[in-house]
């Protein structure tokens, strides 16, 4: 799809043509013969870029909701935009703490986080290298009614001058034509270079990778990993005035469903989940008790697996693996909580065996700190592609090692925990 295309599709006939497809059969099966009769009618480049959004937007609903039906994408900008209930929180941060303020967004890509602040009153200008994804956000901008706060205009990045504004946020891309960058210094524009920028306001967030090493953030920043229900989705780096003094934080959001429409997430609502450290000595080393939790990965990314044990009165059955064990039942956000129903010495002949005693029919496998390949156990144990084990029962197996000795728990998820 290029500029011109979608430029047409924005026109009366273009949104009559695509609304025609968004009613049409576009799955795999049916794609051809709809192509096929609405070129009949219209110019093959216009049928091609609305096929391409109708698409899109059923792709995008799983990030957007239902605002996905109104807005436009690439293809490339859809992967690498932020979920809505993610830019919806963050831009709660920005309106709690810097009320009023206007911010400048370097690669702003389709303009989801430009359009959550926005939505919490927050004027911005967006700057985007790619001509096309800019037009894109455009669109979005205009589709929510947001013209009078945020615009969008082409240009580079590092070439901008952030003087003038009260804070900034960046975006720097994270995938390559060989896919995702996990070194800062490949990032586009590198990190060191968003962050020198960003040190000329008072204030400033950079999005950033999951994965990014903890010796990469900076000295005075807050480093956040966010989840949302329970999948890490995100990570920032908040800079000046929009930084806490915690130094790093896990923010859990429960789902992908709120907000549909214009009230941002708040740092203090009820549904906003939030740790930080507790300035605690490292976690006890202990037996297996009889729980198991597994630490949201947010929680893990952040290393803050010494608070959650803390929380359900806990310590690690190994010091290197993220599992923290518990004769307590105690229910939190930040972790999962399993009852054990026996530890044995990690044997495929013993699980197999142990697995029919107990009559378990559906087996859900974890690990961690074990290089065991789950689908190769699966099969192994019985319960390879769709076959199930004979049994009624469900059982949650979970593989680790406590120092060299790999280990397996039979366990159960606990309701409500």
């Amino acid at each position: 799809m290029d500029i011109a295309s979608f430029r047409a599709l924005r026109t009366p006939s273009g949104q009559a043509l695509l609304k025609e497809a968004a009613e049409a059969d576009v799955s795999e099966d049916g794609l051809l013969t709809t192509a096929s009769r609405l070129r009949e009618r219209h110019d093959p480049p216009l049928v091609a870029a609305a096929l391409t959004q109708v698409r899109l937007r059923q792709r995008a609903r799983a990030k957007f909701g239902a605002d996905a039906d109104r807005m436009y994408f690439t293809q490339a900008g859809l992967e690498q935009s932020t979920r809505a209930s993610v830019a919806a929180y963050r831009a709660g941060r920005f309106a709690d703490r810097l009320p009023g303020a206007r911010v400048l967004e370097l690669g702003c890509g389709i303009g989801a986080d430009l359009i959550a602040r926005a939505r919490a009153g927050l004027a911005g200008d967006g700057v985007e290298l790619d001509p096309l994804t800019a037009e894109v956000a455009r669109a979005n901008v205009a589709a929510f009614g947001l013209d009078g706060l945020a615009s969008v205009r082409v240009g580079d990045a590092t070439e901008e001058d952030p003087s003038g504004f009260d804070a900034v946020f960046a975006d720097p891309g994270r995938r390559t034509a060989r896919g995702r960058v996990f070194d800062p210094r490949s990032y586009e524009p590198p990190l060191d270079v968003v962050l020198s920028m960003a040190g000329r306001v008072p204030a400033a967030c950079v999005k950033v990778a999951p994965g990014i090493p903890h010796e990469a953030v900076p000295d005075g920043a807050e480093a956040e990993w966010v989840s949302v229900g329970g999948e890490v989705k995100e990570a920032a780096l908040w800079l000046g005035e929009l930084a806490g003094d915690v130094g790093r934080r896990a923010t859990l959001l429960p789902s992908d469903t709120h907000p549909s429409g214009s009230e941002p997430f708040s740092e203090t609502e009820p549904e906003v989940s939030t740790l930080t450290p507790r300035g605690l000595d490292a976690p006890d080393v202990r037996p297996w008790g009889r729980y198991l939790y597994e630490p949201d990965g947010a929680v893990i990314r952040a290393h803050l697996v010494g608070e959650v044990a803390e929380l359900v009165g806990g310590g690690l059955a190994d010091p290197h693996i993220a599992y923290v064990t518990s004769d307590e039942l105690r229910p939190t956000a930040f972790a999962s909580a399993y009852e054990v129903e026996d530890v044995l010495p990690f044997s495929v002949k013993r699980l197999r065996a142990e697995l029919r005693r107990r009559e378990i029919g559906v087996l859900t496998v974890k690990k961690r700190g074990s290089a065991v390949d789950v689908d190769r156990l699966r099969r192994d144990l019985g319960f390879g592609g769709r076959r199930a084990g004979r049994g009624a029962r469900e059982l949650t197996l979970v593989v680790t090692r406590v120092g060299r000795d790999p280990v397996a728990l039979l366990t159960h998820p606990v309701a409500g925990a």
